[in-house]
Protein backbone atom coordinates (compact mmCIF):
# COMPACT_ATOMS: atom_id res chain seq x y z
CA UNK A 1 0.00 0.00 0.00
CA UNK A 2 1.41 3.17 -0.61
CA UNK A 3 1.32 6.20 1.51
CA UNK A 4 -0.16 9.30 -0.47
CA UNK A 5 -0.01 11.86 2.40
CA UNK A 6 1.62 15.15 2.28
CA UNK A 7 5.02 14.77 3.49
CA UNK A 8 7.14 18.60 4.01
CA UNK A 9 9.93 18.59 1.95
CA UNK A 10 12.12 21.38 3.96
CA UNK A 11 12.78 19.18 7.07
CA UNK A 12 15.57 19.74 9.96
CA UNK A 13 16.98 16.10 10.31
CA UNK A 14 19.77 15.88 13.26
CA UNK A 15 21.51 13.13 11.79
CA UNK A 16 23.84 12.86 8.71
CA UNK A 17 26.27 9.96 7.20
CA UNK A 18 29.75 10.93 6.22
CA UNK A 19 29.72 8.09 2.82
CA UNK A 20 26.53 9.69 1.70
CA UNK A 21 28.49 13.50 1.42
CA UNK A 22 30.73 12.20 -0.71
CA UNK A 23 28.40 10.58 -2.62
CA UNK A 24 26.66 13.60 -3.04
CA UNK A 25 29.18 15.17 -4.79
CA UNK A 26 28.44 13.07 -8.17
CA UNK A 27 24.42 12.88 -7.47
CA UNK A 28 25.23 17.10 -7.32
CA UNK A 29 27.15 16.83 -10.95
CA UNK A 30 24.37 14.43 -12.35
CA UNK A 31 21.55 16.52 -11.26
CA UNK A 32 23.39 19.90 -12.18
CA UNK A 33 23.32 18.37 -15.69
CA UNK A 34 19.94 17.22 -16.02
CA UNK A 35 18.08 20.32 -14.29
CA UNK A 36 20.44 22.59 -16.74
CA UNK A 37 19.44 20.64 -19.85
CA UNK A 38 15.73 20.87 -18.76
CA UNK A 39 16.05 24.16 -17.73
CA UNK A 40 16.80 25.58 -21.38
CA UNK A 41 14.32 23.29 -22.77
CA UNK A 42 11.89 24.82 -20.05
CA UNK A 43 12.84 28.25 -21.21
CA UNK A 44 12.31 27.74 -24.70
CA UNK A 45 9.05 26.69 -23.79
CA UNK A 46 8.46 29.86 -22.14
CA UNK A 47 9.67 31.59 -24.73
CA UNK A 48 7.25 29.78 -27.12
CA UNK A 49 4.33 30.20 -24.24
CA UNK A 50 4.64 34.03 -24.95
CA UNK A 51 4.22 33.87 -28.22
CA UNK A 52 1.39 31.89 -27.89
CA UNK A 53 -0.12 34.33 -25.76
CA UNK A 54 0.43 36.97 -27.73
CA UNK A 55 -1.08 35.31 -30.93
CA UNK A 56 -4.26 32.99 -29.35
CA UNK A 57 -4.95 35.43 -26.23
CA UNK A 58 -4.52 31.95 -23.99
CA UNK A 59 -2.18 29.57 -22.92
CA UNK A 60 -1.09 26.10 -24.38
CA UNK A 61 -1.19 23.42 -21.64
CA UNK A 62 1.53 21.19 -22.69
CA UNK A 63 4.09 24.30 -22.33
CA UNK A 64 2.31 25.29 -18.96
CA UNK A 65 2.79 21.79 -18.03
CA UNK A 66 6.16 21.09 -19.27
CA UNK A 67 7.40 24.57 -17.12
CA UNK A 68 5.32 23.40 -13.91
CA UNK A 69 7.43 19.69 -14.62
CA UNK A 70 11.00 21.67 -14.28
CA UNK A 71 9.49 23.67 -10.99
CA UNK A 72 8.34 20.91 -9.80
CA UNK A 73 12.16 18.91 -10.47
CA UNK A 74 13.82 21.47 -8.98
CA UNK A 75 12.38 22.22 -5.55
CA UNK A 76 11.81 18.52 -5.18
CA UNK A 77 15.85 18.08 -4.92
CA UNK A 78 16.74 21.21 -2.77
CA UNK A 79 16.40 19.80 0.23
CA UNK A 80 19.26 16.97 -0.77
CA UNK A 81 21.25 19.45 -3.15
CA UNK A 82 21.80 22.00 -0.11
CA UNK A 83 22.81 19.30 2.50
CA UNK A 84 19.10 19.51 4.71
CA UNK A 85 18.38 15.64 4.15
CA UNK A 86 19.96 12.06 3.24
CA UNK A 87 17.37 10.82 1.46
CA UNK A 88 18.32 10.67 -2.21
CA UNK A 89 16.42 11.72 -5.06
CA UNK A 90 15.78 10.14 -8.30
CA UNK A 91 17.85 12.23 -10.60
CA UNK A 92 15.97 11.99 -13.79
CA UNK A 93 12.54 13.51 -13.41
CA UNK A 94 9.70 12.05 -11.87
CA UNK A 95 5.94 12.59 -10.89
CA UNK A 96 5.49 14.52 -7.76
CA UNK A 97 3.25 17.73 -6.74
CA UNK A 98 3.79 20.34 -5.02
CA UNK A 99 0.94 22.25 -2.74
CA UNK A 100 0.48 25.57 -1.17
CA UNK A 101 -1.14 25.55 2.08
CA UNK A 102 -3.89 27.97 3.14
CA UNK A 103 -4.73 29.36 5.88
Amino acid sequence: MVDNTPQQLFVYEHDARRLELLIRILYWIAIGIVAWVYGLIAFVCLILQWVYILVMGRRQQGLSDFARGYLEYTVHRLPYTYIMTDKRPTILPDPVKIFEESG
